[in-house]
């Protein structure tokens, strides 16, 4: 037998249909006794065939009394099944490797050291994906400024775990830094993160890129100004002073920041009275985070003299001779939600 007589057969073919496709690609047009060995049963050939046609691998088409089979192209009959084996393979092997982590990471906490260390960005994604399924009730996140490319990426972080993290009704509590602000898609995609239930905060300046899980573990860069160039490192805390020590700092951060809404599904801070024309309210959110003029007008897609000719009918319409005299009036006449982001 060669050494390829079994390969359809990873594709789903059972052994006769194997055979039997194998020689009608040799023979169109071939009835079914054309395609058997003399010793073959007819019956199992012609059930082969009707298993091949249904599944469009071959077509049949009657000539007179007879029924003659013709086999399909195999690249547009067997592409589709090799692809869907790849794609299958391909959740195997992440299946794998998430079990990997898992085994090494069980290991590590029996072991009892309080920090690991990881190396390359393939393994740090890989174990912080692993660490936020793990979750139970709770993920924290300090998201800083990134000026090099991040290891994890916002997008890839949500799309591979967020959206499942909140579907299961665990708490997500993150602090961003305010530039993300700055950015359209940035903050769009934040306004999207609060609109399905996550508490987000803004502050200007965080120290180090950090996510805790339920207070038992958390991840962060071993050097965050580590030259991009170079491979990341991550430590990887499990319970001891040091997680005590995060855990606090996440809770400082966030118990200043301000509040992220999502008032007419943009990102701005939380609105209680609804006395402002909603732009005029959107605005002085923003304002009130910290971004200048030229920011607000790209994240509200308005243009730049705009947003400043309505900041000044707002401050001529409360008396305010600074911008900061209206932020204290907005605070004051109940615009902005000013209580503690962890209440």
């Amino acid at each position: 037998m060669s050494g390829d007589a079994s390969l359809l057969a990873l594709l789903g073919l059972d052994a006769e249909q194997d055979s039997v496709y194998r020689l009608l690609v040799d023979r169109p047009d071939s009835d079914p006794t054309a395609l058997g060995h003399p010793s073959s049963d007819p019956e199992t050939v012609l059930r082969a065939l009707t298993g091949l046609v249904e599944r469009g691998l071959a077509s049949a088409e009657r000539d007179g009394d007879d029924v003659r089979y013709r086999a399909a192209s195999p690249v547009l009959a067997l592409g589709p099944l090799l692809e869907s084996r790849r794609t299958a393979l391909h959740r195997v092997e992440h299946f794998v490797t998430e079990l990997a982590e898992r085994h090494r990471a069980a290991h590590t906490r029996s072991s009892g050291a309080p920090v690991e260390v990881l190396s390359g960005a393939a393994a740090i994604r890989r174990r912080l994906i692993a660490m936020q399924r793990e979750a139970r009730y709770e993920v924290r996140s300090l998201v800083p400024a990134m000026a090099a490319p991040a290891v994890v990426t916002i997008e890839d972080n949500l799309d591979e775990v967020e959206r499942d993290s909140m579907r299961r009704g665990l708490s997500l509590r993150a602090v961003v830094a305010r530039s993300w602000l700055e950015d359209t898609r940035a903050a769009h995609w934040l306004a999207g993160l609060v609109a399905d239930g996550q508490q987000i905060v803004v502050t200007d300046e965080l120290p180090i890129k950090l996510i805790i899980m339920d207070g038992e573990c958390a991840l962060l860069p071993l050097d965050p100004e580590r030259d991009e160039t170079e491979e990341p490192v991550a430590l990887v805390v499990h319970r001891s002073g040091l997680l005590t020590s995060l855990i606090s700092l996440f809770e400082q951060y966030f118990e200043k920041g301000r509040r992220l809404s999502t008032a007419s599904g943009e990102a701005g801070l939380a609105d209680e009275a609804g006395r402002l024309d909603p732009v005029d309210r959107r605005i002085v959110a923003l304002l009130h985070v910290g971004l200048t003029d030229s920011a607000i007008a790209r994240h509200l897609g308005m243009g730049h003299r705009t947003v400043q000719r309505r900041l000044h009918a707002l401050m001529e319409a409360v008396g305010a001779a600074t911008r900061f005299q209206l932020g204290w009036h907005a605070a004051e006449s109940g615009w902005l939600d000013e209580r503690p982001a962890g209440h």
